[in-house]
């Protein structure tokens, strides 16, 4: 069996590390090793994979398959604190079938197998242990999936398994507070690494319902059979964390976590709602330090980016960016700021809530509860000497008459609308009682955008299309039955241990470019509707967002079947 001895590497692999590179991969936690060696040996993924299972004679396991007959053989804390999985090799046994003790045990880890994993393994199974390496992330995903997330903190303490010294907490004993303030912790730190936006917990009849929200998308979370046992204290335990009233269970609650995980720092709002069973929780998770977005990275064509350049370069005006809430309003915004920040600038935002922090910009934070809204906000900072002014969300008129009123007098202001389109919000603001005049005056740029799931490039591969269906989809996105003449095939969702199966990875944007010429200036101050503005800004070719989405579609970025998904195609 190629095992290895507890915090130590092969050879092939010792010798091209430095002493403080071996330090740095073996410190790591063992779902996090084959990441630091990348990073020490300066290889991808697959590259460091393939090293490490030559060094030491394992084969890699591609396409896991768990092995549920052999689920019950190791304890969940055992399996969290090693990350294995015993998986399937080969065609699936008959039904009847049943492990002997001369049946091998196929597991994939993450990380190469030490002595101490196979003694603790013997302790539960008899069987010969068949190792293999995996990709980290589809095995921790398997474990989350098969024993539920957060299992190994309430995992009851008669499974005769106590953690090694390396790996257990400093309490001897874990009672079940602190095996709550640990789920909890999990709980959180795998939506961090699910790259998920929100948590709730929803307390239905016999359960604790967790789910996150993924690429904009509700994922239904694994979680350990014996969770409801522990309902109230895992509901007690997110309301001290949030500073809130543990005694109220009446009334709705908010409030903030400052959580640390893996070197990040979250600021997550927190709010309560009581349900017939229980308080129902969600979570939304702001990572303060993450890395930021370019427009390139966005997903903004090199024409669109110029569209936008073009205005980000004039001294004042309004750019709006509309969308609904989780289409990446504040996160285009942001890229806006990052183009144009610079020493000789005086940038100045104001946020609810402050999403990413700009190196150089002045940011400020809304505290409606002391009076601090937008509106108070935006007349102060009028009195800070700012060359550009961000304003988060332009919720009411009084917000809106400043924010015109201040790229008319000499400001260029960055905000956000609630529309589904980009020339919705000439309307939306004449509609809060703005006079359409200092609207035609004041915007210069509107962007309405969506996000849609981004295939996976490692999976992903060419389907032909029907020729039916596709000039459907087309008639519906608004695009012309032309756009589809030399189309046979397009790129489709596969499923592989990247993407957990699903054949998608991150997101994307769509956008929509609205700018006003002298013709839509006149409908504004004679108030046509939105889809008279909208048929003008098309004859005059600005692409919508059907369009846009096509435009990615052709590319390879995503499917119809996404595009069709997110966007509402106004009346044409």
């Amino acid at each position: 069996m190629p095992v290895i001895q507890p915090d130590s590497l092969p050879e092939a692999i010792a010798a091209r590390l430095s002493d403080e590179q071996r330090q740095a991969v073996l410190g790591a936690a063992r779902g996090s090793r084959l990441s630091v060696l990348c990073a020490a040996l300066g290889v991808d993924e697959n590259s460091a994979l393939n090293l490490a299972a030559a060094a030491a004679g394992l084969n890699i396991a591609t396409n896991l398959e768990t092995d549920p007959g052999a689920r019950g053989l190791l304890p969940a804390r055992l399996v969290h604190d090693f990350q294995i999985i015993p998986i399937r090799v080969g065609p699936a046994p008959a039904e009847d079938t049943e492990a002997t003790a001369s049946t091998p045990l196929h597991l994939a880890s993450a990380w190469l197998p030490d002595t101490s994993m196979a003694d603790w393994l013997r302790t539960f199974t008899p069987r010969p242990l068949v190792w293999h390496l995996a990709v980290p992330e589809r095995v921790h995903q398997l474990i989350i999936e098969n024993f539920g997330v957060g299992s190994g903190a309430l995992e009851d303490s008669d499974e005769g398994y106590v953690a090694p010294e390396a790996l257990r907490d400093n309490e001897a004993e874990v009672d079940e507070d602190a095996a709550v303030v640990r789920f909890v912790t999990d709980v959180i730190t795998q939506a961090v690494d699910d790259q998920a936006t929100d948590i709730h917990f929803e307390p239905q009849e016999g359960q604790l319902r967790i789910r996150y929200r993924v690429d904009g998308l509700l994922v239904p979370v694994s979680v350990p059979e014996n969770l409801l046992r522990f309902q109230d204290a895992i509901i007690s335990r997110v309301k001290i964390m949030a500073r809130l009233n543990i005694s109220e269970r009446r009334l709705p609650q908010d409030g903030r976590i400052n959580f640390k995980a893996a070197g990040n720092t979250l600021d997550i709002r927190v709010s309560t709602i009581p349900t017939i069973y229980a308080e129902s929780i969600s979570l939304r998770l702001l990572n303060k330090r993450k890395e930021a977005y370019t427009m390139d990275r966005l997903g903004m064509s090199a024409e669109e980016q110029d569209q936008i350049k073009q205005v980000l370069d004039y001294p004042h005006g309004i750019i709006l960016v509309t969308g609904p809430t989780g289409s990446g309003k504040s996160t285009s915004l942001n890229a806006f700021l990052r183009q144009i920040n610079s020493t000789d600038l005086r940038i100045i935002t104001i946020e609810d809530p402050i999403e990413y922090e700009v190196p150089g910009v002045n940011q400020m934070q809304v505290r409606a509860e002391i009076g601090l809204t937008f509106a108070s906000a935006l007349r102060h900072v009028l009195r800070q000497d700012p060359d550009v002014i961000m304003v988060g969300e332009i919720r009411d008129r009084e917000t809106a008459d400043i924010a015109i009123r201040a790229s008319l007098t000499g400001h260029l202001v960055f905000s956000t609308l609630h529309t589904n389109d980009a020339p919705g919000a000439i309307t939306r603001l004449v509609d809060m009682g703005i006079e359409p005049f200092l609207v035609a005056s004041a915007i210069e740029l509107v962007i309405a955008q969506r996000l849609v799931r981004r295939l996976c490039p490692e999976c992903t591969r060419p389907e032909p299309v029907s020729r039916v269906k596709l000039l459907e989809s087309l008639a519906i996105l608004g695009c012309n039955a032309s756009e589809a003449e030399s189309v046979t095939a397009l790129k489709a969702p596969v499923g592989c241990d990247r993407c957990r199966g699903t054949g998608y990875r991150g997101r994307i944007g769509l956008f929509e470019i609205f700018r006003l010429n002298e013709e839509m200036h006149t409908q504004v101050l004679h108030r046509e509707s939105t889809r008279t503005l909208a048929q003008s800004a098309r004859a005059h070719g600005m692409r919508t967002l059907g369009q846009s989405g096509w435009d990615k579609v052709k590319a390879g970025f995503t499917t119809l079947e996404e595009v069709l998904r997110v966007i509402t195609i106004s009346e044409k």
